[in-house]
């Protein structure tokens, strides 16, 4: 057992959300996303793909989903062409500490009020509503294009989300998620994966939750609501998962090492069923 590893996830898994949220937005310990890090690259990289399978977001109705609580990447959507973006996030407030910061360069796309940076509602629109509501109300379905980054591996029902962005996905749309595969205590990328159910929710699993899906997995969600899905691989760790292959659980590997030690995901899908 990695007495590093299980002292520091035992002291994240019962680390009081508060203070999770302080040492998020100053950078301490835990890192922000990379979507709050570097919002241009990851506008880059999104565009990219909508690129390759022909698309583009001019003119598009855009939902964000899990935004994190800022509004650079709307912002920087809207920028590149899209008509209006969508923002749901059920669990993370907006940051005005960080949105403030947005206000000479965006202008035309936020304002301020009561001391707050709220969006412009022409162009932004902010929801805190479940998903699952948002699907049930939708009629027809809204969006062009979902989109999320490192939301993913953090969902408990990722089946039954994956449902609900199907449906307000309109019948020719798709949606784009980068999704982490690796430990967020990324000094250790495939450790979680040596433990039991059991003990992984009841002493180890962090509050913002690693539901350690694999590729595998979100291969058969996504190919059960889309009809087109590409997987794409943008890393991968052998050195790191062979230092630990002989402990992880046998439910969590394939037989072929090349799955196994991916670490990075980008998942494509088009054509939604429903």
């Amino acid at each position: 057992m990695n007495l590093e590893y299980v002292t520091l996830r035992f002291i994240r898994h019962f680390l009081p959300r508060p203070m999770v949220h302080f040492l998020l937005r100053y950078n301490l310990i835990i890192r922000p996303g990379f979507e709050t890090r570097s919002p241009e690259e990851r506008i880059k990289m999104y565009c990219g793909i909508l690129e390759q399978a022909g698309r583009s977001v001019v003119g598009q109705k855009i939902l964000n989903f899990g935004y994190g609580g800022n509004f650079a990447l709307a912002c920087g959507l809207l920028q590149a062409g899209a008509s209006q973006i969508t923002l749901v996030d059920k669990f993370a407030p907006p940051d005005n500490h960080f949105n403030r910061k947005l206000l000479p360069v965006y202008e035309k796309y936020l304002t301020v009020q009561d001391g707050l940076v709220t969006p412009r509602p022409e162009y932004i629109d902010l929801v805190e509503a479940d998903i699952h509501e948002m699907a049930e109300q939708s009629q027809p379905p809204l969006f062009d294009i979902v989109l999320s980054s490192s939301v993913y591996e953090h969902l408990n029902s990722v089946d039954q989300i994956t449902r609900s962005l199907a449906v307000l996905t309109k019948p020719n749309g798709c949606q784009v998620h980068f999704i982490d595969l690796r430990d967020h205590y990324f000094k250790f990328p495939f450790e979680m994966l040596t433990f039991s159910d059991e003990t992984w929710e009841k002493w180890l699993n962090p509050g913002s939750n690693l539901n350690r899906l694999r590729t595998k997995d979100y291969r058969s969600i996504f190919e059960g609501y889309f009809r087109q899905v590409d997987i794409g691989v943008l890393e991968r760790d052998l050195v790191g998962f062979q230092r630990v292959q002989n402990r992880i659980l046998p439910k969590y590997l394939t037989g072929d090492a090349q799955i196994d030690a991916i670490t990075l995901l980008q998942v494509y899908a088009e054509q939604p069923y429903l």
